[in-house]
């Protein structure tokens, strides 16, 4: 039986301020389950909290532990589970909701006010040996599904409901604004959901070159005139544009880009304030939505990577081992060496 009593773990203690330390291992309750994480990718999320110690109204106030896009080996199952037993493989949706007011009732958990999300203030992330976590959120993996590629769930699945939220279908003309991660996983949640041309456009060529590779039919550097260039090359009129980066111009040009009727789906977040051309969306009828996280998305996303029709694969550029920890962090955050996603792969004995 694995010792968890103890467990070292990447604590945020402020701006700057990562630490590997030393703490008491998880207690599960009867019905969670205790994980060992093998793979845990790094979210512009962890990045953000270490650089400035807050997103919008989630500040950090306390020692935090940092991730949450981890698969992982269970190691201990609560008095209570019977799905899941130790020696299973699995990914883990970060976000455990209350599961009794209105939004969970209704289907839209992501949305609950009790929400304990994995390395969001006030609440500890996956980046430990061991962590305990409701056996619910837990999903056992394939034989042939690596744990890199089950790490990939978690974003997979923010891309997913952007699509679902967007109404792509069979058909769709899509373009995604913005090509990091997340940017791409839309791309590939997009194709799979059906729509017959996925545009991108981003700031660097190395993004756009993998942004190809998953799908994209075209591919667009930013400083272009990217409605002129859709125009062009018969590739319009854009019924939903994805917007992930979180700029204002950006946000500007999903709005005039989109056609008539069309939609507009908020990822990426940014200023909590912008100037939108707001009359050119009104009168014609371009609906703007946003999103938060995800909500049952996780089944979808192991389905398409277990399948074969998505291939998660190209997203990870680099790998580190745990007690490297600060380094992966300078990576992701510099996006050295054309760094799209970063992983820091634990606990290889096990």
């Amino acid at each position: 039986m694995t010792d968890f009593s103890k467990t070292t773990a990447a604590v945020l203690h402020g701006i700057n301020d990562i630490r590997l330390e030393e703490r008491p291992g998880p207690v599960p309750k009867p019905h969670e389950v205790v994980i060992a994480p093998k793979t845990v990718g790094i979210c512009g999320s962890d990045v953000h909290y270490w650089t400035h110690g807050r997103i919008g109204d989630f500040v950090v106030k306390a020692p935090m532990v940092l991730g949450h896009e981890t698969s992982g080996k269970i190691v201990a199952v609560g008095s209570a589970v019977t799905s899941l037993k130790a020696g299973d493989r699995v990914t883990i949706e970060p976000g455990v909701p209350c599961g009794s007011c209105e939004y969970c009732k209704t289907g839209r958990y992501n949305l609950c006010l009790d929400m304990v999300f994995m390395a969001t203030p006030p609440y500890d992330g996956s980046l430990s040996n061991f962590v305990a976590h409701s056996a619910a959120f837990c999903y056992k993996l394939p034989d042939h599904v690596s744990y890199d590629e089950a790490a990939l769930c978690e974003p997979l699945s923010v891309g997913i409901h952007a699509c679902t939220r967007a109404g792509v279908s069979i058909g769709s003309r899509v373009l995604v604004l913005g090509a990091g991660p997340i940017g791409l996983v839309c791309i590939l949640a997009a194709r799979a959901a059906g729509a017959s041309v996925v545009v991108a456009v981003d700031m660097q060529q190395n993004r756009l070159d993998i942004a190809k590779k998953l799908g994209a039919n075209a591919t667009f550097l930013a400083t272009q005139d990217i409605a002129a260039e859709i125009a062009r090359g018969g590739f319009g009129p854009i019924d939903i544009t994805i917007e992930c980066s979180g700029a204002e111009p950006a946000i500007r040009s999903a709005i005039r880009t989109t056609k008539s009727g069309g939609v507009v789906v908020l990822v990426g977040l940014g200023p909590s304030e912008i100037k939108l051309p707001i009359v050119d969306a009104a009168v014609r009828e371009v609906d703007i939505r946003g999103i938060f996280r995800y909500a049952n998305c996780y089944p979808k996303a192991l389905a398409l990577i277990a399948s074969g029709q998505v291939d998660v694969k190209p997203l990870i550029t680099h790998r580190f081992a745990f007690q490297d920890t600060l380094k992966a962090f300078e990576v992701s955050k510099n996006m050295t060496d054309g760094a799209i996603k970063v992983a820091i792969q634990l606990n290889p004995d096990l």
